[in-house]
């Protein structure tokens, strides 16, 4: 029988620790509590969507129930391994937080506790979106996370770990999970398309890695999406138009219209991109991230930078990238945001040449010390 398509971030899941990008420092650990007989009996993992926690929980869940007892490189064939990571294992019970956060529902999960494992080392416990329980679910569950029977082990994942209680917080090992870098995203993005059979041009490959900002999962789902779009071939302008993306020469051209204060150019640049429906917050955000290369480039070249057009210092870049930021709520939230749009590239390039009240007083204040003194009648 025909199972159906498989999305690539399925099928492309990790299925042991060599295999999970960007997270180095937590394979790392993990793999020496695992080699040291030092497993702690909480863990909560915690950063951004699509990096990894959840992948890593079913990884670390895989290891400890090893067949032989826990290793670092478990069998993906035996069919303990298999069931944990399908989702099938009884004792490796997956949760998810929003919808199971009532305190009678941990209640339930703490009674259950109490009852060994049918066919694993350890009952885990993988509770996703932990943030949601309520703080009478998370009452519930302190004595247990305290003091868990020794065959249970608890993973918590969570995008938003200060709205988790403190108290459990102090219960658990806590590992940050970093947003995954362009570079390591399209070197796997590469690998996955070669793997496929998928012809993509390495600007596309680029701006997929940009739009999934540092989450693996999401570029996964991009490529995906493109793949159907396009077919065995993806070029660059497909990705842009499709997510209504400019190039990176494009904004380049935005960006010195601002240093050089080409107020007609860029609002002919901003009359264009919404003829084409491009996405002006994320044009925005581009832009922001070329500024700052300008930046990084004045501080190395002695507090001056041409990308911009013309040469400004470091101060006058720093002032546009500041109303460039501060701009950011009302585009994406604003009732109209193309006039919003425009309003803030021409004030940020209105700042750029003004003088900052504290440095004008400074130079006044300079100024006025080399004047000679009136002479006395």
């Amino acid at each position: 029988m025909d199972k159906g398509y498989q999305v690539i971030a399925r099928r492309w899941r990790p299925k042991q620790f060599d295999e999970l990008v960007g997270q180095d420092h937590i394979v790392r650990t993990l793999r020496n509590a695992i080699d040291t007989k030092r497993i702690a009996h909480a863990y909560l993992f915690v950063g951004p969507r699509g990096t990894g926690k959840t992948s890593t929980a079913r990884l670390f869940a895989k290891a400890l129930n090893a067949e032989g007892g826990p290793s670092a490189t478990p069998d993906n064939e035996s069919e303990i391994s298999q069931a944990i990571m399908g989702g099938s294992c009884m004792d490796v019970i997956e949760i998810d937080g929003a919808s199971n956060n009532s305190v009678d529902q941990v209640r339930e999960l703490r009674d259950d506790c109490q009852y060994a494992p049918t066919q694993c080392t350890y009952k885990i416990y993988i509770i996703d979106e932990v943030h949601m329980l309520s703080t009478a679910a998370f009452n519930a569950l302190l004595k247990t996370l305290e003091e868990p029977p020794e065959h249970v082990k608890f993973f918590f994942a969570t995008t938003e770990a200060h709205k988790v209680l403190p108290t459990i917080v102090s219960r658990c090992q806590r590992f940050e999970f970093r947003p995954i870098s362009d570079e390591v995203i399209a070197d796997k993005l590469t690998e996955i398309s070669k793997a496929e059979g998928i012809e993509v041009e390495a600007e596309a490959i680029a701006s997929i890695a940009r739009l999934a900002n540092g989450g693996m999962r999401d570029a996964q789902s991009i490529l995906d999406q493109m793949i159907s779009f396009c077919g065995s071939k993806i070029a660059d302008s497909d990705v842009l138009d499709v997510y209504g993306l400019v190039s990176g020469e494009r904004i380049a051209e935005l960006a010195k219209a601002l240093g050089s204060l080409n107020y007609p150019a860029i609002i002919a640049a901003v009359d264009i991109y919404a003829e084409e429906g491009r996405d002006l917050f994320r044009i925005l955000q581009d832009l922001e991230v070329y500024v700052r290369e300008a930046l990084l480039d004045a501080i190395q070249n002695r507090g001056s930078s041409d990308k911009l057009g013309v040469a400004l210092t470091t101060e006058s870049i720093m002032r546009m990238l500041d109303a460039l930021n501060r701009g950011e709520a009302s585009v994406q939230r604003g009732l109209s945001e193309k006039v919003n749009f425009e309003v803030v590239l021409l004030k940020a390039a209105e700042e750029s040449r003004s003088r900052a009240i504290d440095s004008l007083i400074k130079q006044l204040a300079g100024a006025g010390a080399t004047l000679p003194e009136k002479k006395k009648p």
